[in-house]
């Protein structure tokens, strides 16, 4: 048998695929926060739009979470009051249930049921986030 085309290569192969792929979609999440803090003028950001990246820091992003969520959800309340403009919440209800799962997903066993709701509540925040930028593009 060909060492290359052993069960346990292909699997690694696959493994590593995924990972790649959940990376490139977790650079894409972080560009959607930053292109939203860029869209809110310099005066109500209350946070710089490339700290989203430190994210990426492993352990490190299990705090900055719960301060990118809160920065971002401070930053749209001040935009759009500014701009007055209606909007409530800015995700953080979903931000944060976001950031708790993910410190959850932590726990052995737990994280089985965890992580699919963790997944659920990314998309949506995703989704809410990019929704608030389309309104500040939009005005």
């Amino acid at each position: 048998m060909n060492y290359l085309h052993s069960p346990a290569m292909l699997f690694a192969g696959w493994h590593l695929a995924v990972w790649v792929i959940a990376l490139v979609v977790f650079i894409l999440y972080l560009i959607t926060l930053m292109n939203t803090l860029n869209a809110v003028a310099p005066q109500n950001r209350r946070l710089t739009p490339g700290l989203v990246f430190l994210l990426l820091i492993p352990l490190f992003n299990l705090v900055w979470n719960f301060i990118v969520v809160t920065k971002i959800r401070d930053s749209l309340q001040a935009e759009f009051s500014a701009r007055t403009l209606s909007g409530q919440g800015f995700g953080y209800g979903v931000g944060l249930a976001m950031c708790i799962l993910y410190i959850v997903t932590i726990i052995p066993l737990i994280n089985l049921l965890a992580a699919p709701a963790l997944l659920v509540c990314w998309i949506i925040y995703w989704v809410q986030i990019a929704g608030y930028k389309g309104q500040l593009s939009k005005t």
